[in-house]
């Protein structure tokens, strides 16, 4: 289980997320070398040394780099999933988006959000849902996009699935973003995101960090 926090109206809550088997936690409070340095260490933990096609220095090199990239934006929660061998397979991050005093989007508005991309263009039709999941009313958008290679030959194929949810009560809404580029992996990682998405759940805390009774009950 992972927790972080967006607190509104003088109380803190946290979301809560369940990661699925093969995924890592990834999160840094600080976009620091060091300190991704250290959380990639205490990473490769849980990884089976025996069953790794990499060396534990690229392992490092890469839970490393990973993490600072998706931490380069501050995200309220980053995680990777790897295969067992050590390979890298996607990325995933959620944050939180609103601002004081001004109504967030409908849903239908947030569509065209969620396609633009400044780096990458849209290479397939979207695939796009409207859900009631736990956590409130979410739109799902899944397409494949497109990006130039360097030096402009050719071009990089990954797929994702996005999800805006819209928890009650709140003006700010949830963006889960999940990438890859192992395009045998759709299913297996589309499915992930969606078990995450269906997890995730929003709870008041104490200054501990602790679950407390809802302010509501």
């Amino acid at each position: 289980m992972a927790s972080h926090g967006a607190g509104e109206n003088d109380v803190d809550y946290e979301y809560r997320f369940d990661l699925p088997s093969g995924w890592f936690d990834l999160t840094l409070e600080h976009c620091h070398y060091s300190d991704a340095v250290i959380l990639a260490g205490s990473v490769m933990k849980g990884f089976n040394l025996l069953e790794l096609d990499v060396s534990r220095r690229d392992l490092l090199r890469d839970l490393t780099d990973r993490a600072l990239i998706l931490n380069s934006d501050a995200p309220i929660f980053a995680a990777a999933c790897y295969a067992p061998n050590g390979n890298g397979l996607a990325n995933l991050k959620v944050d939180t988006y609103g601002e004081e005093g001004v109504p967030r989007p409908a849903p239908e508005e947030v569509v065209p959000m969620l396609l633009k991309w400044s780096n990458r263009e849209v290479a397939s039709e979207p695939d796009i849902k409207y859900l009631d999941l736990a956590a409130g009313p979410a739109v799902r958008v899944q397409v494949m996009l497109k990006a130039k290679r360097r030096l402009g030959f050719g071009r990089q194929l990954s797929e994702c699935v996005d999800y805006a949810v819209f928890p009650p009560g709140v003006n700010h809404l949830v963006v889960v973003n999940t990438r890859w580029r192992s395009m045998e992996r759709t299913d297996e990682l589309s499915r992930c995101t969606d078990e995450f998405v269906a997890a995730m759940r929003r709870v008041p805390v104490d200054i501990n960090g602790d679950e407390v009774a809802s302010p509501n009950e």
